[in-house]
């Protein structure tokens, strides 16, 4: 996947808002104390790259917060990406809570809350 400064490049993410209702309605869910997400398996071929939705409320914390938090979920999908399964579009939902979390426990930590979601996933799946 060709990256522009380490960032996933905007085809790659959801940002449509009926993306979005196809994967809450028709996809799965799993989540855990931090997280929730959504996976659903795109109609529009299964060989495509995932995508990637974010959904942080303002029960998480001001804009420069949220936004922070989005781009550092981002990072740890593009650490993730190759172990995700194509032809997928995936959402997901921050719990209050992370924010604080992923700031005392570092970057190395997000991720593995982000691995094991996906994991659960896959798991779910089977």
């Amino acid at each position: 996947m060709d990256r522009k400064h380490g960032a996933l490049k905007r085809r790659h993410r959801l940002s449509r808002s009926r993306d979005f209702d196809a994967v809450y309605r028709r996809g799965k869910s799993v989540s855990t104390r931090f997280l929730v997400l959504y996976s659903f398996t795109r109609e529009d071929g299964s060989d495509g790259e995932p995508r990637l939705g974010l959904a942080v409320s303002r029960k998480v914390g001001g804009a420069a917060e949220r936004n922070r938090l989005k781009r550092r979920l981002r990072a740890a999908f593009d650490e993730l990406v190759n172990a995700v399964p194509p032809g997928r579009d995936y959402v997901l939902v921050v719990r209050p809570g992370l924010a604080e979390a992923a700031e005392s426990r570092g970057f190395p930590w997000l991720i593995e809350r982000v691995e094991e979601l996906f994991r659960l996933a896959v798991g779910s799946e089977a």
